[in-house]
């Protein structure tokens, strides 16, 4: 397991629509996370455990170019959270990022109606994601909306 940690000030930093590598140029598109990993949370007192875990292992590497410490402490600016590590775990094409001080107090202290911080993974896997044009067909493509595709009878 490699690990990596930081305590930081979030700043802001502005995604690119287009990215070159060398000769290699591509068009890149900018996509939410959830498309190219999926996502657990775990809770430990005032800290929170939120694990990453990438669709395809090809789409890896931008995982682990793109979401760094820095990227979630930003993203996580309006909980403050006071140290974020990440836990790099390649075989599993997944990661771990700890948050500390994100969770209001812990369940015992918090007053907020996820106490747990359950849902906190899904603040990470609506983060902005860069995908190389040669990588979209790996995404996962949004669930339609059972309610558009259901037939139904009179």
């Amino acid at each position: 397991m490699t690990a990596a940690s930081a305590s930081f000030a979030p700043s802001a930093a502005p995604a690119s629509s287009t990215a070159s590598t060398g000769s290699n140029a591509s068009s890149t598109h900018s996509v939410e996370l959830r498309l190219a990993a999926h996502g657990r949370t775990g809770d430990k007192g005032d800290r929170s455990n939120i694990s990453v875990i990438a669709w395809h292992p090809a789409l890896y590497p931008l995982l682990v170019e793109q979401l760094t410490e820095e990227a979630v402490a930003r993203q996580f600016s309006s909980r403050r959270p006071t140290h974020v590590t990440r836990h790099l775990l390649p075989q599993l094409h997944a990661m771990n990022f700890v948050l500390d001080s994100v969770l209001d107090g812990g369940v015992n202290d918090a007053l907020n109606l996820d106490s747990h911080g359950k849902a906190l993974s899904f603040v990470v896997l609506a983060m902005p994601l860069e995908v190389p044009e040669p990588l979209l067909p790996l995404l996962r493509r949004p669930i339609p909306n059972h309610n558009d595709t259901m037939e139904t009878t009179r």
